[in-house]
């Protein structure tokens, strides 16, 4: 019995997925703990690849149990039709393999409309990069105390008065500001019930789900999605995602509180990021481009082109004294094969002196240089390696350089995308 949180130590799309999936064989039940549908996680096995955006990384295998969280905004729409996706994969979801919270706050079509207004409203260097997808939207309404929650699916009566009760505001916003077509309840209420109707079975309490598991001695694993620096508190504000995603968001997202046995941190050998925000390590050049291209770098969730550079342990020294992993896990080393030297950023350069950690002012981090330190490379084709011993001296060196920074062991390294090509 122990508790396991992994968790994203960039700008996301570290691997989570693969990693999450890897570990369900040490759990029993996988719980999410905050974000939407804005991130994606993608899972390869020999025959198939499936991407997720809800539903937790852990539902491949036949006998484990996962939950969505109360810290996560679900788009019914998009759980459902995910569910269908799987069914299409032969993974049938019942609930008896998933669960979810019945505070879990739920996107409606008009935090969509709104996100999408406001984004196409903003130019240039004013937009945030947003999915789209109504996240933070939804996260406002739950602060504000307007939301609409799970629970509210098994109650059709309270369901269209807390629409009619949001609909105002949302209206008045998108007429007048937006110039968008305003929205009617019965017609939001009409879009929502068919998914409302298959929804209602899978609502459990998760709380009491997580404690029962504890009870019965299983071991629980936290997933997290996005990053680190996508934190609504310590990420690259304002170009930053609309949740905690640092591992102490786990107990509030998912209403449980236990201590963490093993905290993973998961950490891509390169450096990625998807829409706006600054990026001090990023390459637009030849090196970009082959860590772009040899790694598939299209955003799971948006198809987007992510924007690629060095590894930077300034951003995953704060990674970890914001999130405390036990271990790291270190995905898509072999992207980096066919580079004759890497570079890693070992420092910033900030108004006149060397810093390790990231700067707190906004926009800090578009003022920094990076300070860079040269490690020889390779051009092995390490895809089929089994062990740590079985890699080249140069690749070696690269994880132990990762460890001795951050002062945490490696012991996950991923050498491709199927789930076999891990070092364990």
């Amino acid at each position: 019995m122990s508790n396991i949180i992994v968790f994203g130590t960039q700008w996301g799309d570290e691997g989570k997925g693969k990693i999450v999936d890897l570990l369900t064989e040490r759990a029993q039940v996988i719980v999410r703990f905050q974000g939407g549908n804005n991130a994606g996680h993608t899972l390869v096995t020999r025959d198939k690849k499936f991407i997720l955006h809800l539903i937790p990384s852990g539902i491949l295998p036949p006998d484990k149990t996962c939950l969505i969280g109360n810290g996560v905004v679900l788009d019914p729409e998009v759980l459902c039709r995910e569910m269908d996706d799987l069914h299409k994969g032969g993974i049938e979801i019942t609930p008896a393999n998933l669960g979810i919270s019945k505070k879990t706050h739920l996107i409606m079509p008009y935090h969509k409309e709104l996100d999408r207004a406001r984004e196409k409203a903003k130019s240039g260097k004013d937009r945030i990069g947003t999915t789209g997808r109504g996240i933070g939207p939804c996260y406002e309404d739950k602060m504000s105390r307007v939301g609409i929650r799970a629970g509210d699916m098994q109650d059709r009566d309270l369901l269209l008065a807390k629409i009619k009760k949001a609909l105002p505001e949302k209206n008045a916003l998108l007429e007048s500001l937006y110039k968008e077509e305003p929205l009617q309840a019965e017609e939001i209420l009409g879009i929502i019930t068919p998914y409302a109707d298959r929804l209602v079975p899978y609502l459990k309490d998760v709380s009491l789900k997580i404690q029962e598991a504890r009870e019965a001695g299983q071991t629980v694993m936290f997933e997290g999605a996005q990053g680190v620096q996508l934190d609504i508190d310590h990420g690259t504000y304002p170009f930053v995602t609309s949740s905690n995603t640092v591992t102490g968001n786990a107990s509030a997202g998912t209403g449980s509180y236990y201590s963490m046995d093993e905290a993973i941190g998961v950490v891509k050998a390169y450096t990625t990021r998807v829409g706006q925000g600054p990026f001090p390590t990023q390459q637009d050049n030849p090196v970009g481009e082959h860590m772009q291209v040899q790694g598939a770098e299209y955003g799971s969730t948006t198809g987007r082109k992510r924007r690629c550079g060095w590894l930077d342990l300034v951003i995953l020294r704060e990674a970890v004294r914001l999130c405390g992993p036990t271990t790291l896990a270190i995905t898509k080393l072999d992207v980096l094969s066919g580079l004759d030297s890497i570079k890693v950023c070992t420092a910033y350069e900030y108004q006149g002196r060397d810093i390790l950690y990231p700067p707190q002012e906004e926009n800090s981090m578009s003022a920094v240089t990076p300070v860079y330190q040269e490690l020889p490379g390779g051009s092995e084709d390490i895809s089929q390696c089994k062990t740590r011993r079985d890699l080249p001296h140069n690749a070696r060196m690269y994880i132990e350089h990762i460890e001795e920074e951050l002062k945490t062991p490696a012991e996950i390294i991923s050498v491709g995308p199927d789930r076999e090509q891990t070092i364990m």
